[in-house]
């Protein structure tokens, strides 16, 4: 999956500061991300920083996900893109065909409070090509205005349709759904994958989704959860967490989060492999990924900081509606990549069989 902002038009954008030393001086670094009031974010609170720090001229440009123009500039021997903002399961891809850098764990700067890089980063923040700047989730989130008397605040109340009656909202995709249905159905957070990798674990998990199919909202673009809430069209749905953050910060909307059960993906920051500007990229991304710059686009998004030391710098208002929050992962599942990779076809061809039977 991406991660869910609007996407603005495929342009590069320029971004040019005053060098701060006669000696800083260095091609046109090209930094590829996601469009949008992330990019946006990323471009107030790294790049435009980095540039004035640097003395190097910072391009920005449209990345659409998946691997395809990575290898294919790489291939070609006509690298475009320095550094890239990549979802973990794509950067795992791209690092075994060889088109990233390898990540140099001790070039990481350490943490504001002087711990070591490796130990300040999230569990999973570093994989051998990228280095992870914010966690983003598939949350459950509700109307409290249709639970006055008692909101939600587990997996299983989803699943309770007698407790907290309404519709539900589910994306249209396996991804989550199957997570959920088995937590409700009463498996642990750690052994969810183990559980989802057997036959017996799949028939459960479609099982429990049984007990609220006839009640489901589909779902398939982000925007579309607050709306269903807000049109009481549901009273829970799964949401990507910073869609119901804007919501509620910017729209003041009356919803809530469960955080019990967030499923926790990991996007990061890598270096294309072949990139004449190695130094520069490099030095952008350790940048990035400080725990001072990591604080201030998890202030700015609401997305989760991949740095320990970044959560108690990040905005007070937010700072609660974050995913890496401690007290908000303490039930979390992170996404394993190697487990959807592995059973992505056999599992959607089995939703969508799921889907159409009556």
């Amino acid at each position: 999956m991406k991660l869910k902002f609007n996407h603005s038009a495929k342009v590069a954008l320029l971004v040019t500061a005053a060098a701060v030393s006669v000696s800083a001086s260095a091609a046109d670094l090209v930094f590829a991300s996601w469009g949008g009031s992330y990019q946006d974010a990323q471009i107030a609170t790294a790049v435009k920083p980095f540039a004035a720090q640097a003395g190097t001229n910072v391009k920005t440009d449209v990345y659409n996900g998946g691997i395809a123009q990575i290898r294919s500039q790489v291939q070609t021997n006509n690298v475009t893109w320095d550094v890239v903002d990549i979802q973990m399961a794509d950067a795992i891809r791209a690092c075994d065909e060889g088109l990233l850098e390898k990540v140099n764990v001790a070039a990481l700067p350490a943490g504001k409070n002087g711990t070591p890089a490796k130990a300040d980063f999230q569990p999973g923040g570093i994989t051998d090509c990228m280095v992870g700047n914010v966690a983003w989730s598939t949350v459950i989130t509700y109307n409290k205005e249709a639970f006055k008397n008692g909101e939600p605040k587990t997996v299983a109340d989803f699943f309770d349709l007698k407790k907290f009656p309404g519709k539900r909202g589910l994306r249209k995709s396996p991804e989550a759904a199957l997570e959920w249905a088995l937590l409700a159905d009463g498996v642990k957070p750690a052994d969810v994958y183990k559980v989802l990798g057997t036959p017996q674990g799949v028939d459960r998990a479609f099982k429990k989704l049984d007990t609220i199919k006839p009640s489901i909202v589909w779902w398939e673009a982000g925007a579309q959860p607050p709306q269903l809430l807000a049109d009481r069209e549901v009273s829970m749905t799964s949401a990507y967490c910073n869609r119901i953050w804007t919501a509620i910060a910017q729209d003041k909307k009356p919803f809530g989060f469960v955080w019990d059960g967030e499923v926790k993906n990991i996007e990061g920051l890598a270096v294309v492999k072949g990139t004449k500007n190695l130094k520069a990229a490099q030095d952008f991304l350790h940048f990035s990924t400080s725990t001072e710059q990591l604080a201030k686009l998890g202030s700015a998004t609401a997305l989760g900081p991949m740095r320990k030391s970044s959560i108690s710098l990040v905005a007070p208002g937010v700072v609660q509606y974050l995913p890496t929050n401690p007290a908000n992962q303490k039930t979390a599942v992170d996404v394993d990549v190697a487990f959807w990779a592995d059973h992505s076809d056999d599992l959607n061809q089995k939703f969508a069989v799921w889907l159409g039977a009556k």
